[in-house]
């Protein structure tokens, strides 16, 4: 008899259908509700302090559990963690729509957090652990294509729902979306990996799952929260005090910890260690050019929010574009080459904007070369995971994704720092709102520019300059980890290609 429990070998593209959706549908929870909050006031009789709430619950859970979600990944396999993030996702997602207070919708945007916390790394170690070589490269662009995907079309989505619908709608579409991204995960990804050496509790790894937790609690909450109460202010600057005391006892546990969350070994390797940080770059530089170019073209061109996203039309096209030559690129010049490449492209694109004005022709330009940009820098996801043995593939996935989750919410935060600095010296000078807000602008893209570059150099310095190099930097992991990790009780997989 046939085991239907396994899949039968699929090409690469099935695979990556059901991860390109869990990208798109975690990443569009993020932006998707902001439209719709003059709505949720209405029918809630929410205050601005719950409204923020609402959006920030979310994320704040997201971000805080994603090494749990990489753990439990590596534990569960990662089939079985992104059908049960789906379930959690999607049963959640319906509560929301039904919610009939503002307390109930909170709740349930903080279990939707949890859900997408586990299923992005299971997501991401699909692409680690079965696929390689050119279809990796693909694989990880088409997930990070999806996520950008989602965060522009977001408030488009958003705004039209609560405005030709209802606002619960946004929610109840989560539930057949799930259910689709569950069969195909079904259908599609292989039933392997998980760990049965140890207890669950040791695995576990309490200690670490607590301290990193409270530590992406803490940094979560004074990035969101910074620019509502002020950076100075007694609440945010002990969220920051916490994350850093909890991050310092982090790294200390886990140095001791028989079965870490984390293995500090991994960042003693240059791809890994290298890889993370200009990953960090790109996110602080690229998170803040959008949220503030999105005010920009909305506050100051006076465009309507489906006006406002058309403009980043070109830039989702080009970034397809992008993604689709850059595996090629990678195997003619090496991941390091392509991805500072990309990242070079980013502040050219940023260039428009800066040198000709902000005007919609200069926002479309700028918009389709950053994309293409943007494109060609997502072999550096893949060069992390590369380097990731499988059994390390789920928790390797998911400080990616707490890379890109905290770089982006702090690149909103830095970059909204220099754009109010310039800001209030403009109004100072006896400039107008528009153009002191444009002033801040510029200057905030200037700084955008300059992270960009900074990753572009750590790209070129740290990646590998070839497939076999990646190789030989994943066995250098496998064999010199400093801490033995229980071995899979399943067979090792074959990669598809």
């Amino acid at each position: 008899m046939t085991d239907v429990s396994q899949p039968a070998a699929r090409s690469p593209m099935w695979v990556m259908a059901p991860v390109a959706l869990a990208a798109f549908i975690t990443s569009l929870d993020n932006t998707v509700i902001n439209i719709a909050l003059p709505a949720l006031r209405e029918d809630l009789g929410l205050s601005l302090s719950g409204l923020q709430w609402v959006v920030t619950s979310y994320i704040l859970v997201f971000a805080s559990l994603l090494l749990v979600g990489g753990r439990l990944t590596d534990m569960m396999g990662r089939r079985r963690a992104m059908i049960v993030g789906f379930l959690i996702f999607a049963g959640a997602s319906l509560a929301a729509g039904l919610a009939p207070s503002g307390e109930a919708l909170v709740a349930a945007r903080v279990v939707q957090g949890a859900g997408a916390a586990l299923i992005l790394p299971a997501s991401l170690s699909v692409i680690a652990s079965d696929l390689e070589g050119e279809a990796r490269d693909l694989g990880a662009g088409i997930w990070t294509a999806a996520i950008a995907i989602a965060l522009f079309l977001g408030p488009v989505v958003g705004g039209a729902i609560s405005e030709y619908l209802h606002w619960s709608w946004i929610f109840f579409l989560n539930v057949p979306v799930g259910a689709l991204a569950i069969a195909m995960v079904v259908v599609n990804v292989p039933d392997r990996g998980g760990r049965a050496a140890g207890s669950v509790l040791a695995r576990l790894d309490p200690p670490g799952l607590a301290l990193s937790t409270l530590a992406l609690l803490a940094v979560t909450y004074a990035l969101v929260q910074g620019n509502e109460e002020g950076f100075g202010s007694q609440s945010i600057i002990a969220a920051f005090v916490v994350a850093i005391a909890a991050s310092a006892a982090f790294m200390a546990v886990e140095s001791r910890a028989r079965f870490p969350l984390v293995d500090v070994s991994l960042f003693r390797n240059r791809v890994f260690a290298g890889g993370t940080a200009a990953q960090v770059l790109w996110g602080l530089s690229i998170n803040g050019v959008f949220f503030f170019t999105s005010l920009y073209i909305q506050d100051v061109l006076n465009l309507s929010p489906t006006q406002a996203g058309l403009v980043f039309v070109p830039l989702a096209l080009f970034l397809v574009v992008g993604v689709g030559i850059a595996p090629r690129l990678v195997t003619a010049f090496g991941a390091n080459i392509t991805v500072a490449a990309g990242m070079v492209v980013i502040a050219v694109g940023l260039l428009p904007i800066v040198v000709l004005g902000s005007g919609v022709p200069q926002q479309l330009l700028g918009c389709a070369i950053v994309g293409l940009g943007s494109g060609l820098t997502t072999p550096l996801t893949s060069a992390i995971l590369g380097v990731m043995p499988e059994d390390r593939a789920g928790i390797g996935s998911a400080v990616v994704a707490v890379a890109r989750e905290i770089s982006g919410v702090l690149g909103i935060a830095i970059i909204g720092a220099i754009l109010a600095a310039r800001q209030a010296s403009a109004l100072a000078e006896g400039s107008s709102a528009s153009d002191a807000f444009l002033d801040g602008h510029v200057m905030g893209l200037l700084g955008a520019t300059v992270l960009v570059l900074l990753g572009a150099l750590v790209s070129a310095l740290t990646l590998p300059r070839s497939r076999a190099e990646a190789a030989r930097e994943r066995e250098s992991i496998a064999v010199g980890a400093a801490v033995p990790i229980p071995a899979a009780t399943e067979p090792a997989p074959r990669a598809l290609h």
